[in-house]
C-alpha cells in the first residue's frame, strides 16, 4: 500500500543539544513517506541554528523557515501547518522524540479506525533522558471529555486534512494553543482515538512554557472564552469547577501510572 504523505511540525527555539535527536527521531521512522517542517523562532543559539542548517542541507525531507521575530511556539507551529503539504499533520517539539515505528503505528491505526484524530500514550523523561513516568492515553475522546481538560499530548497528536476537510491551525493563543486546537477538531470530528502504549518521550525541563501551572490559569479561562464562546462568567465557572477537579484527578492518575511503570521497568 502507497504511504501518505506526512508533514511532520516543528518549532523551534534555542533548542540547543536537545535538537538534533528530536530531528533523528523524525528521520528514522519507518514511515518514510514524511516531511519535517521546522520553523525557527528567531534563535539566538549557534548549536540551534547550526544543527538547522546542518540537517536541512543533508535531507531533502527537513524543511527550515527563519522568523525573524520571536511569537512563541503556536505561531511557529501555524507557519509550518501553512506550508504542510501532507495528507497528514503530525507534531513534535524539539525537545521531545518518538519512537521508530510510531508514524508507521498511528497511521495504520487510523486507517483501520477510520478516524480523523489520533494520540497516543508517551513516557516522561528528564534532560537527561532518565525515564521518569508515563501518561496513559485513554481508548478514545468526545468533545464533552476534552472541555474538562487537555487529555492529548501534542508531540502524539496526528490529524487526517483530508477527512477533516481542511488543515486546521493553531488558535491565536499565547499558551494553551494544543488544547484550544484539539478541542475544535474534536468538534468537529465528535470522537478522536488513542493507542494505550507508548510510542514517544516527552522531556519535562525546568522553566519550560507549560512547567508554569500558576500562570497557565488566564490562558486556560482564554481557551473557554475564544474557543467555546462563553462568557467571562462562565468561563470561571468551568475552569474552576470543570476543569480543576479534573486536572487533579489526572495528576494523581498519572503520578499513580508513573509508579506503576517505573516499578515495572525497575528505574
Amino acid at each position: 500500500m502507497e504511504q501518505e504523505l506526512v508533514s511532520v511540525i516543528m518549532p523551534t527555539f534555542n533548542a540547543g543539544k536537545f535538537l538534533p535527536g528530536s530531528i533523528e527521531s523524525i528521520l528514522g521512522q519507518t514511515y518514510q513517506n514524511l516531511e519535517l517542517l521546522i520553523t525557527d523562532d528567531c534563535s539566538s543559539d549557534p548549536a540551534t541554528l547550526d544543527t538547522l542548517e546542518e540537517y536541512s542541507r543533508r535531507d531533502p525531507r527537513v524543511k527550515v523557515e527563519y522568523l525573524t521575530e520571536n511569537h512563541g511556539p503556536g505561531y511557529a507551529r501555524d507557519r509550518s501547518i501553512d506550508r504542510a503539504q501532507g495528507r497528514y499533520i503530525a507534531f513534535c517539539d524539539s525537545d521531545d522524540r518518538w519512537f521508530p515505528d510510531k508514524l508507521e503505528r498511528q497511521i495504520t491505526f487510523m486507517q483501520q479506525k477510520d478516524c480523523a484524530l489520533s494520540y497516543t500514550s508517551y513516557i516522561t523523561c528528564d534532560d537527561e533522558n532518565q525515564e521518569t513516568g508515563i501518561v496513559n492515553a485513554l481508548p478514545r475522546l468526545s468533545f464533552a471529555m476534552m472541555k474538562r481538560d487537555n487529555k492529548i499530548g501534542c508531540l502524539t497528536a496526528v490529524y487526517d486534512v483530508q477527512k477533516l476537510g481542511r488543515k486546521y491551525f493553531m488558535p491565536h493563543l499565547r499558551k494553551r494553543q494544543d488544547w484550544a486546537l484539539f478541542l475544535t477538531i474534536i468538534k468537529n470530528c465528535r470522537m478522536a482515538y488513542g493507542i494505550t502504549e507508548p510510542l514517544a518521550y516527552y522531556r519535562h525541563r525546568q522553566n519550560s512554557v507549560s512547567s508554569n501551572k500558576l500562570g497557565l490559569i488566564k490562558y486556560n479561562v482564554r481557551v473557554y472564552e475564544t474557543i467555546l464562546g462563553y462568557s467571562r462568567p462562565k468561563a470561571y465557572a468551568y475552569f474552576f469547577c470543570l476543569f480543576l477537579p479534573a486536572y487533579y484527578l489526572k495528576v494523581l492518575k498519572r503520578e499513580r501510572d508513573s509508579k506503576a511503570y517505573l516499578k515495572k521497568h525497575k528505574l
